[in-house]
């Protein structure tokens, strides 16, 4: 069975909407889409292709689908991840999309989610999903998380859908690299390692 890695650019407060630009998602009135965009350095930018290019395929909700197939199939070929995720298998959760899909190498999940996502871990030694946030709350509901990438930069924002919002399984997780870069963003790399437990200091 293969490794199923999450990877999310969050703000401190949790916020994971529109990274990228100001009409990537405008969801419930968002109004600070391309929040990343500034605080992008060559140093963090590194680390985070360092973690990405050993996936070989990738997994999507829809709505991260749709912006990804929007840019990456004619994105400039100097750029590191334009030959990545053209290349590699893409896989998209949805209910509403209907095959085939316009990018090439992409291909809907089909069946009970849990067992179609076990068959792509099965079939690929790394599977990467990247934003898709109602996606990663289910992946992590059914327990097939096995890394999550967090990658948090120093902004608030106090509003936005958010990586860890309402309906988190709780889960006890274990830290097994971390990093602060010149721009002032810190990588997390956490495990998945059971439930919570609880005491009481009295």
């Amino acid at each position: 069975m293969g490794k199923l890695v999450v990877t999310e650019f969050m703000t401190v407060d949790g916020v994971a909407q529109a990274p990228g630009g100001p009409d990537e998602d405008r969801d419930d009135g968002f109004t600070h889409g391309g929040w990343q965009a500034p605080l992008l350095a060559q140093e963090s930018g590194a680390a985070v292709f360092e973690q990405a290019k050993s996936m070989n395929a990738l997994l999507l909700g829809r709505k991260t689908y749709e912006i990804f197939a929007g840019y990456w199939p004619t994105a400039p070929k100097e750029m590191p991840y334009t030959g990545l995720l053209n290349r590699i298998p893409k896989y998209v959760a949805s209910q509403t999309l209907t095959e085939p899909l316009e990018w090439k190498g992409a291909e809907l999940l089909a069946g009970d989610f849990a067992e179609s996502v076990r068959a792509v871990k099965a079939r690929h030694d790394e599977v990467h999903v990247i934003g898709s946030l109602d996606l990663v709350q289910s992946l992590l509901r059914c327990g097939l998380v096995d890394q999550l990438n967090l990658w948090q930069f120093p902004v608030l924002l106090g509003s936005g859908k958010r990586v860890f919002g309402n309906g988190t399984v709780p889960a006890a997780l274990k830290l097994t690299q971390s990093a602060i870069h010149n721009n002032g963003t810190v990588q997390l790399t956490y495990e998945p390692v059971g439930v919570p437990t609880y005491g009481d200091f009295t």
